[in-house]
């Protein structure tokens, strides 16, 4: 059986909202959550929380969690999870999962698990038809247009493609959870920047601008995730 490994990246120091990973729902931290979450799948033979804060490790630790300590220096949710693949060769699919999303399906992330199944799948993502008009011009929510095959043609903040004639076009919003084959990854996190990235600050261009294909999944689920504080009143409406 492919050894799927699931690694929910961590941070302490969030700009927008420091400290949101021990925050507490109705009884349990919004990490405790995340990892509860994440191990109702079967698919991964190991789930781990990677993070650069003692606080957070000694947290993950206390509920009986597995996690992993990595380099405050990172860059990216990618770059991290890149440091802790160095910690289980064995893994042969990696699976990043955002620390910041308490309802994650276990579900969805089996969507995203199938894609490799495709051997020639490198790197797999999500993507939803379920979007508002609101979100398309909304330049927080990623957009991305896909071929025949499902492999992405191009992510962006704006909306694509253009509508230059009036066809009412089925926008697709980005779900932004990743897959990886273990050894693509491992080359990734070497990739130096790209202006096109930079100038979106979307770290998936760099990867396409580098000839790395990624495939995208529909789905038809999405959970409310937690950026800034004004966010946990809808998760606790859920709950």
């Amino acid at each position: 059986m492919t050894k799927v490994l699931g690694i929910i990246p961590a941070r302490y120091a969030s700009t927008r909202f420091p400290g949101k990973p021990l925050i507490d729902l109705k009884g349990k931290s919004m990490i405790q959550r995340v990892y509860e979450g994440v191990n109702k799948s079967k698919r991964f033979y190991k789930v781990v929380v990677a993070t650069d804060d003692q606080r957070i490790f000694d947290h993950v630790t206390g509920f009986g969690g597995e996690v992993v300590l990595t380099a405050s220096s990172h860059p990216s949710g990618t770059d991290r999870c890149g440091e802790v693949l160095t910690h289980f060769p064995e893994a042969e699919i990696v699976i990043n999962i955002q620390g910041d999303e308490p309802l994650v399906d276990a579900h969805q992330l089996e969507q995203l698990i199938e894609l490799f199944d495709d051997q020639q799948v490198q790197i797999g993502t999500l993507g939803s038809h379920h979007i508002t008009e609101k979100e398309v011009h909304d330049a927080n929510r990623i957009k991305v247009v896909v071929n025949h095959k499902g492999d992405a043609l191009y992510f962006s903040r704006s909306p694509i493609p253009f509508e230059r004639n009036s066809m009412h076009y089925p926008y697709m919003k980005h779900i932004g959870v990743y897959g990886f084959r273990a050894d693509i990854l491992s080359r990734l996190i070497t990739l130096p920047s790209a202006a096109i990235e930079n100038t979106e600050s979307l770290e998936q261009l760099r990867w396409m601008y580098y000839g790395y294909p990624i495939r995208v999944a529909l789905t038809n689920i999405e959970t409310p995730n937690i950026d800034v504080p004004e966010d946990v009143q809808k998760v606790l409406d859920a709950l």
